[in-house]
Parts: structure tokens; sequence; C-alpha cells
């Protein structure tokens, strides 16, 4: 008998609550359509309200509980009433950190009946995934400050990158850009004014590239990719960057898409060791939050993902075809794609062409 698949809904702050129950409750739906998938989801209440009740993002065994889980299914963090360095390191970083989820993988394309900002760009055209590292680099934490309150303050946070983390993230690209059609392979530094870890990047790149005779790769700067991707995004397949480049970078690939509300994101532990995480990127968007408008496609497309980790194939694929009839369809849109319906009537939507999208 096939164990059931233990999920870890972690809702947070803002608009994450209300996209976090639309995405269970598609999940839910798919599952009484599908033989075979069995899911359990256990809710965590973590986020700023917890901070503010407990002084903590999450409890103190949090990653010790989490870790028993096949995945995590994640909302968003994020408070006007908590400062935002409190809630982002207190809760998503340290679940990301604390469980080695150091591939951020963003996947980007347009979907069936969206149009995108760029004019005449066409869904071939533009379909890329943009893999972040997501355990160091700018984010590593190192740092501090100094003096606090005087004129001669000072304020310092140290990117670190190490050799290890760099090379595995690289071949993580890598892999995956040899697992696509256009086997292409884009590394985003800014090596020409960050002479020491940007160099190393490009020069760790140019070993671990000898491994991978068959995918094509090259270097930008990572404000010339800014451009690249607006001007040629034909141009373009895998990316791959440090913590902070990909985490604007996919930023800017969302909106090229049509919306942040549709964006997904795998937070992988590529080995296995411990649980993957997987979140849409729109953030918190607590001024929509309570009003029943958020987008949560990008709940669904992250949930996709989720499924594709855990070896779910075919409910993976049976899930994004429904997404892609809705978008295609173009009746039942959240008011960020130009439309107006709820948040409830997309969720609806999808779980009612989840009945036509056999696996």
């Amino acid at each position: 008998m096939t164990q059931p698949l233990r999920i870890a809904a972690i809702p947070g702050d803002g608009i994450g609550g209300e996209v976090i129950a639309a995405g269970v409750d598609v999940l839910q739906a798919l599952a009484e359509l599908e033989p075979g998938l069995e899911l359990r989801f256990e809710h965590f209440p973590w986020g700023s309200d917890y901070y503010l009740a407990h002084g903590r993002m999450m409890d103190a065994d949090g990653l010790a509980r989490l870790r028993a889980f096949d995945a995590i299914l994640f909302g968003s963090a994020g408070d006007p009433r908590v400062p935002d360095h409190v809630s982002l390191w207190g809760l998503r970083l340290a679940i990301c950190q604390g469980l080695d989820q150091y591939a951020n993988v963003r996947p980007t394309r347009l979907l069936p009946g969206i149009e995108g900002p760029l004019r005449g760009v066409t869904a071939a055209e533009l379909d890329w995934v943009i893999v972040r590292e997501n355990s160091e680099g700018e984010y590593a934490g190192a740092g501090g400050r100094v003096h606090q309150g005087f004129g001669h303050e000072v304020g310092i946070d140290v990117s670190i990158m190490t050799r290890e983390g760099v090379a595995r993230i690289l071949r993580f690209a890598f892999e995956l850009a040899r697992s696509r059609p256009k086997r292409q392979l884009t590394v985003v530094t800014k090596s020409n004014a960050q002479r020491h870890a940007m160099v190393m990047w490009d020069a760790i790149h140019d070993e671990v590239k000898a491994d991978y005779p068959d995918v094509a790769s090259d270097r930008m700067l990572v404000d010339a990719m800014t451009t690249r991707m607006v001007l040629k995004p034909a141009s373009l397949d895998v990316i791959v960057a440090s913590n902070l480049h990909a985490d604007i970078l996919s930023d800017l690939a969302a909106a090229l898409s049509g919306s942040l509300g549709i964006a997904p994101t795998a937070n992988l532990n590529p080995e296995r060791r411990f649980p993957s995480m997987f979140e849409p990127i729109h953030g918190s968007a607590f001024d929509i939050m309570g009003k029943g408008i958020a987008n949560p496609i990008g709940t669904f497309w992250s949930a996709v993902m989720m499924l594709e980790h855990l070896g779910q194939a075919g409910p993976a694929g049976r899930l994004m075809r429904a997404i892609e009839t809705v978008t295609e369809r173009g009746e039942v849109l959240t008011p960020d794609l130009g439309g107006e319906a709820t948040t409830a009537a997309v969720t609806q939507a999808v779980i009612g062409a989840l009945a036509g999208a056999n696996s």
C-alpha cells in the first residue's frame, strides 16, 4: 500500500493564508481524481502573528519537526508590524538554510492566454528557468552593526561565496540545462566590479563546464542581463546566479511573464536529505490582503513543482494542464492579469478543469 505524502503547510503572512488554502483545496481535489495519490497536510501557524504572540517566527524545534515531512508548501513572509529582516530570517531563510535547500528554481514562461508586456514575444521565445544559489552569497547573514546611534555607526554585510557552494549550484544548473531541449546555460555575475568572489564564480564555471560538453554556456554581467532579458528573451534558457542577483532577476522575469502572481518557486535540497519547500514568489501583498483577489496560480504552479519533485509526474502534469486551461480561456482571471475574478473563483475553475485534464 502506498504511503501518503506528508505535506507541511505554512501560510505565513499576508495573502499567504489565502493562497495556501486555495492550494490545499486544489491538491485535495486532484488527489480525489488520481488513484494512488494520497496527501496529508499538517498546518503550522508560524509567521508574524506568531512572532507578535511568542517572540519568535516559528517554534524552537520547528526545523526538527519539518524534517519528518516529504515537502513544505509555504505562503509568504513579511508584515508591516514586524521588521522585514526579522520576518525573513526568522522563518523563510531559517527553513531554507536549516534544511540546506540550496537550489532555488524559478521557471518563467508565458502561460496560454496571458500576454506579457513585451510586444510580439511568443511563448516559445520566453521560456526560462532561473536557478538561484539559495544558501550563501549576499544572504549569508554575515556582518553586523557597531557604534549604533552615533555618527560613525558602521553597518557591514559580508557576501560569503564558497567553492563548494558555487560548484554545486553550477553543477545543478548544468544538469537542468542538459535536461531541456536548448541545452543552454547563462551564468550571471558582476565580476568586473566584485573582483574576488564573482571572479571565483567565473573561474569555477570554466572548470565545471568541461564536464558538460553537450551544454552551451555563456557568461553575462548582471546589469547587461536585465537588458538581454527584455530585448532578446529567445536567446536565454537556463540562467544561474548568486542569491541576490537571481532574486532580482526572477522578479523581472515574473513581470515579463505577465504577473508576479503566477510565478512559482522550488527551494530544493537536491540530494533529498531534507524536505524541499515550494512557494509562490509574490510575497505577502498586504495591500490586497483580505480582499479575496490574490492570484493563486503561483501557488498552484508551485504545487506542480512539488508533485514533480515527489515523483508524481502524472498528477503534476494534470494540474499544470488544468492551470493552462483556465488561463487560456481567459474568463476567470484575477485583477493582476486584467480580470475581475476572485481567488475562490480561480480556485474553483482550476478544480473544474482538473476533471478534463486527464493524466
